[in-house]
C-alpha cells in the first residue's frame, strides 16, 4: 500500500478518525491513563500521515508495547476480566497503528476495531449506545469500501456502508428473535461485582436519607390492570428486628428459608411485571404482600423475596400481590426478635408511653395515640436531620424532633416494644413515578423508605407508616431528586404560562424516552430464554423443531428478497460505462462473435483478437479503459469520455 498517495491518505485519515470515535465512549469505563496512552498513539499516527519519517522503528514500538502492558497491569493487576481485557484490546489497537505499512495492516486494524466497538456493550446496553455503535460500524465499513473500490468520496462510501447494514438488519432481527438464547455460565462473568448504591441490610441515621437525592433507577413495574393507589405502593425489602439503640439489623435467622404461615389474602389482587435493574443484593422488591411468584424466586423469613439468579444482571419477574392480608399467629422466634431491646427504657420514654396510654389500652389505640402525637406536636420531616450521637431515639423524640422516615419508623417500633407490643422495621421503597407514555411505574433510589410492622391479635403483621402522619405528601407523591433543595423538600414549578408549557413538554419528552428505553430493556436486552419462550408461544412456536423451521424459512425468505433486489433490478440508465461496453459487444456480435454469459472482458478480448488480429491495439485499449472504469480504484474524470469515443470509432 502506497501511503503517500492522495487516496490512501484520505483512507488513513478516515480510519483514524473512526478509531477515535470507537474508543471515545470508553472514557466512562476505562482508566484515564490507558485512554490517554491510546489517544497519544492515535495523535502520533495522525502526524505521521504527513511526517512519514516520524514513524517509530521496531525497537521503539517494542518499548511502547512494554510501557502499555506495564500500565495495563498497574491499573488492573492483570489482563483477565472485562475491564482488563477491553483495555488490552484498546492498547493493542493503538500500538498497531504505528505499524501500518501495507494494506493488510489496515485490514487487521479495521477488524480489531470491530471488536473494540462490540466491547462497549459489556459496559452499557442502552439504545443510544446501540445507535452509536451502529454508526461507528458504518464508518468502519465505509473505510473498507474506500480501500477496495473506486469510491474516493467519504459520503458515497458511508451511504453504501449504511445500505449494507440496512440490508443485513432484517436477517439479524429474525435470527435474534428465533435463535435459541444461550446463557453464559457464571464462571464467565468477570468484573461484575462493582460497587452499587442502594439499600443496605443495616439502617442507621442518614442511611436512607442519603439515597433521597439519587435518581438512579431501581426497577420498573408494569401492571396488567389498574394501578394500586399511591397509599398502597409499598415495595417490600428486608425486615430489621435487632437494634443496639442506634443501628437496626436483620435477625440472625433472616436469611433462612424457614417455613412460615402462609398469609390469608383478601380483597383486590394486582398482577404485574417487575423489571429489576442490576443490584448488589439478591432482593426482589415485590408489592407488599406477594402471593404468587416465579420459580426463580424464593421467599425467605419475614416474607422477603430473593432471586436465585445473578442479581447483577437485569431480570424480569411476573408477580401477583395482595395489599390486604393476615399473616396469622406469631412464632416464638418472631416474638423474641420483635421484642428485643438494647436495654432498659429511660423514665422519660416510659412516662411518654404512660401518657399515650401504651400500658393500659389496646394496641390499636396506642398506635393511634403515637401517630396523633407525631402529628400534633412540633415534629418535622426533613432530609437533613441533626446528628444524633447519644441516645438517638430519645434525643429525636424530646429534643430535635426533626427526621427522615427511618427516624420515625425506628422511634415508633421502639415505643411499641417498650409497651410490650411486638413490632419491627421494614425497609424498601414507597411510591414510584408514573410514566404516562407507557403506563408503568419507575421506582428510583429516591423512593427508598422505612416503615413499621406491628403484630396484632387476629390480624397478624400490620403495616403502620409513621411518616404518613408527619408528611402525607411523601406517601401520596414521589420525591423528585431533581427538585430537592439541600436542606428541605421543595416543590418547584416555573412561573408563567410559556415556562409551564415548556416544562410540560420536557416532562412528556422525558417520559416518552423512558417508555422507549423500558421496551428496549425488556424486549431486547432482557430477551432471555423465558421471554423468548413466552413470545414464541404466543405465535404458536412451542418446540425447538418448529423454531428451527421458522428461523430457516424467514432467513431464506429475507435473503431471497435481498438477492432479487440486487440481481433482478432494472438496469440503471446512469451506468454509462456498461452501456458503452454493450455497444462494443454488439458490434462484435454482429460479426458472429457473441460474448458468453459468464465470460469476462479479458477472455472475450482474447477471443476477439484471435479472429480479428488486425484490431488488437484498439481491442486492448478499449478493454483496459473499461476495466479501469468498472473495477479500478482511481478512474480519471476524462476516462469515460475517452472510452465512449473509442467505442464509437471502433469498426470492423
Amino acid at each position: 500500500m502506497n501511503i503517500n498517495s492522495s487516496l490512501d491518505k484520505k483512507v488513513l485519515i478516515f480510519l483514524l478518525f473512526s478509531l477515535g470515535l470507537i474508543v471515545l465512549p470508553h472514557i466512562y469505563h476505562l482508566p484515564p491513563s490507558l485512554l490517554a496512552f491510546f489517544y497519544l498513539l492515535l495523535g502520533w499516527r495522525f502526524t505521521c500521515i504527513w511526517k512519514t519519517g516520524w514513524l517509530p522503528n521496531r525497537l521503539l514500538v517494542f518499548f511502547l508495547t512494554v510501557c502499555g502492558l506495564a500500565l495495563l497491569y498497574h491499573q488492573h493487576q492483570g489482563v483477565f476480566g472485562r475491564d482488563a481485557g477491553t483495555s488490552l484490546f484498546v492498547i493493542a489497537l493503538g500500538l498497531k497503528l504505528l505499524e501500518i505499512k501495507t494494506e493488510r495492516d489496515v485490514y487487521l486494524i479495521n477488524f480489531l476495531a470491530f471488536i473494540v466497538a462490540a466491547s462497549q456493550f459489556l459496559f452499557e446496553q442502552s439504545i443510544l449506545m446501540a445507535a452509536y455503535i451502529l454508526f461507528v460500524c458504518s464508518v468502519l465499513l465505509a473505510t473498507l469500501f474506500c480501500i477496495n473500490s473506486r469510491y474516493d468520496e467519504t459520503v458515497t462510501a458511508l451511504s453504501y456502508a449504511a445500505l449494507l447494514i440496512l440490508q443485513a438488519l432484517p436477517i439479524s432481527i429474525g435470527l435474534f428473535v428465533l435463535f435459541p438464547r444461550v446463557e453464559a455460565p457464571r464462571w464467565m462473568l468477570f468484573d461484575n461485582n462493582h460497587a452499587r448504591t442502594g439499600l443496605s441490610d443495616i439502617m442507621e441515621p442518614g442511611s436512607i436519607s442519603n439515597l433521597a437525592l439519587s435518581g438512579e433507577l431501581v426497577f420498573r413495574v408494569k401492571f396488567s390492570g389498574p394501578l394500586p393507589p399511591p397509599s398502597e405502593r409499598y415495595w417490600r425489602g428486608p425486615v430489621l428486628s435487632h437494634t443496639d439503640g442506634k443501628r437496626w439489623t436483620q435477625a440472625p435467622h433472616a436469611d433462612s428459608q424457614q417455613i412460615q404461615p402462609i398469609p390469608k389474602f383478601t380483597g383486590v389482587s394486582y398482577q404485574y411485571t417487575l423489571l429489576m435493574e442490576p443490584q448488589n443484593k439478591n432482593w426482589v422488591y415485590a408489592l407488599d404482600m406477594a402471593a404468587i411468584h416465579e420459580s426463580s424466586l424464593r421467599q425467605k423469613a419475614n416474607y422477603l423475596l430473593v432471586t436465585l439468579n445473578n442479581p447483577d444482571k437485569r431480570a424480569e419477574y411476573r408477580l401477583t400481590s395482595y395489599p390486604h392480608y393476615n399473616t396469622g399467629a406469631l412464632s416464638p422466634e418472631e416474638y423474641h426478635d420483635a421484642m428485643q431491646l438494647p436495654g432498659k427504657a429511660s423514665d422519660k420514654i416510659r412516662q411518654l408511653i404512660e401518657r399515650l396510654q401504651g400500658f393500659s389500652s389496646p394496641p390499636e389505640n396506642f398506635i393511634r395515640q403515637i401517630l396523633h402525637y407525631f402529628r400534633v406536636e412540633s415534629f418535622h420531616y426533613t432530609l437533613t436531620p441533626p446528628l444524633l450521637e447519644d441516645k438517638p431515639i430519645e434525643t429525636f423524640l424530646f429534643d430535635t424532633r426533626r427526621g427522615f422516615c427511618s427516624h420515625y419508623a425506628s422511634a415508633f417500633v421502639y415505643l411499641m416494644r417498650v409497651a410490650n407490643i411486638p413490632a419491627r422495621v421494614v425497609i424498601g421503597f414507597q411510591g414510584g413515578e408514573l410514566n404516562k407514555a407507557g403506563n408503568f411505574l419507575e421506582i428510583k433510589q429516591s423512593d427508598a423508605h422505612a416503615w413499621a410492622e406491628v403484630w396484632l391479635p387476629n390480624r397478624g403483621w400490620v403495616r403502620v407508616d409513621p411518616t404518613a402522619a408527619i408528611a402525607p405528601e411523601r406517601i401520596e407523591q414521589t420525591i423528585d431528586a431533581d427538585r430537592l433543595a439541600p436542606d428541605e423538600l421543595i416543590h418547584y414549578l416555573p412561573a408563567g404560562a410559556n415556562a409551564l408549557s415548556t416544562f410540560n413538554w420536557v416532562m412528556q419528552a422525558r417520559q416518552l424516552w423512558g417508555h422507549i428505553d423500558y421496551n428496549w430493556q425488556r424486549w431486547v436486552i432482557n430477551y432471555d430464554n423465558n421471554n423468548q419462550s413466552r413470545f414464541l408461544s404466543n405465535l404458536g412456536i412451542r418446540d425447538i423443531n418448529t423454531m428451527i423451521f421458522w428461523m430457516i424459512a424467514i432467513t431464506s425468505a429475507m435473503m431471497g428478497l435481498i438477492a432479487w433486489l440486487l440481481l433482478y433490478q432494472k438496469r440503471k440508465t446512469t451506468d454509462k460505462v456498461l452501456q458503452a461496453y454493450n455497444r462494443f459487444c454488439k458490434k462484435i456480435a454482429e460479426r458472429g462473435l457473441t460474448k458468453k454469459t459468464a465470460e469476462g472482458p479479458l477472455a472475450y478480448a482474447a477471443r476477439i483478437k484471435i479472429k480479428f488480429p488486425e484490431h488488437t491495439k484498439n481491442i486492448d485499449q478499449i478493454t483496459a479503459v473499461f476495466i479501469n472504469l468498472r473495477y479500478g480504484k482511481n478512474p480519471a474524470p476524462d476516462d469515460l469520455k475517452t472510452f465512449d469515443r473509442l467505442v464509437t470509432k471502433f469498426k470492423i
